[in-house]
């Protein structure tokens, strides 16, 4: 689903991504990650390189009340639409159970792509959601942002496991999807071979800190989520891009000349 058509530019709007670790296929390499590379006639993140994922339905709120009623009801929605966007996005089916195999997962894509809500896939497929699959990780809520439009983005972790797996681009929202450590992500977008936005980046940041994802879940258990909401700083003649310092980020800062905002 798009993230780019708002109701009201004023008001944030509720989104949701998913950070899938997967094990390397080189055993002792650090893990790798899914990402996926925005159309540039996107007008938010236009050409950028970020994670799965997309704003939050009505559908999806709909579904959390009838299936995750012992959930906060906008967490329980969020996981909801990560599962449902990583599945229209890359074709994985990630927090859901059942019998799940490659035929039935690209079925499944092509009737949610087709009617665009989650709940009949469940229904025809004979699956269930496992919400207690994704780990909550970080909240973003930009201010500010060139383009008037505000995104409330809940980030979560999830494990495929496997190295051997395939994904295919949706051909609508992004072109192209690749596995990366988050190590070799930044080191890519150093170089310009990937444009990465601020939030995207202090992610990766994060995340190559650990060497599996039983450590990254580890950390995001111990640390409370708290939502983030860059400001603009001067020092030394020197305009920053700050975050909060006690969310769990290594670099909590960036020029704001080299910063990419949206």
């Amino acid at each position: 689903m798009s993230a780019d058509k708002a109701p009201d530019p004023s008001e944030p709007i509720p989104a949701a991504t998913l950070v899938i670790f997967r094990h390397a296929p080189q055993a002792g390499s650090p893990p790798e990650i899914l990402m996926v590379v925005r159309s540039k006639e996107m007008v938010f993140a236009g050409g950028a390189a970020v994670f799965p994922g997309g704003r939050i339905d009505p559908e999806d709120f709909a579904l959390a009340a009838t299936l995750a009623p012992d959930l906060e009801p906008d967490d329980a929605a969020a996981r909801i639409a990560a599962i449902r966007e990583t599945l229209e996005e890359a074709g994985l089916a990630v927090g859901l159970t059942g019998p799940i195999n490659g035929d039935s997962a690209a079925a499944a894509r092509a009737m949610l792509l087709d009617q665009g809500a989650l709940a009949p896939v469940l229904d025809r497929f004979g699956w269930q959601l496992d919400l207690q699959a994704l780990t909550p990780f970080a909240r973003w809520l930009p201010r500010g942002m060139p383009e008037g439009r505000i995104f409330d983005t809940r980030f979560y972790l999830a494990d495929l496991g496997t190295g051997a797996v395939d994904v295919a681009v949706d051909d609508t929202e992004n072109t192209h999807l690749f596995w990366t450590s988050a190590a070799a992500a930044l080191n890519t977008a150093e170089r310009g071979d990937i444009r990465i936005i601020f939030p995207t980046a202090r992610n990766l940041e994060r995340l190559a800190q650990f060497a599996s994802f039983e450590a990254a879940r580890s950390h995001a258990d111990a640390t409370p989520v708290q939502t983030i909401t860059p400001w603009m700083e001067e020092r030394d003649g020197k305009r920053y891009l700050h975050i909060r310092e006690d969310a769990g980020y290594p670099v909590t800062c960036e020029d704001l000349t080299t910063a990419m905002r949206g």
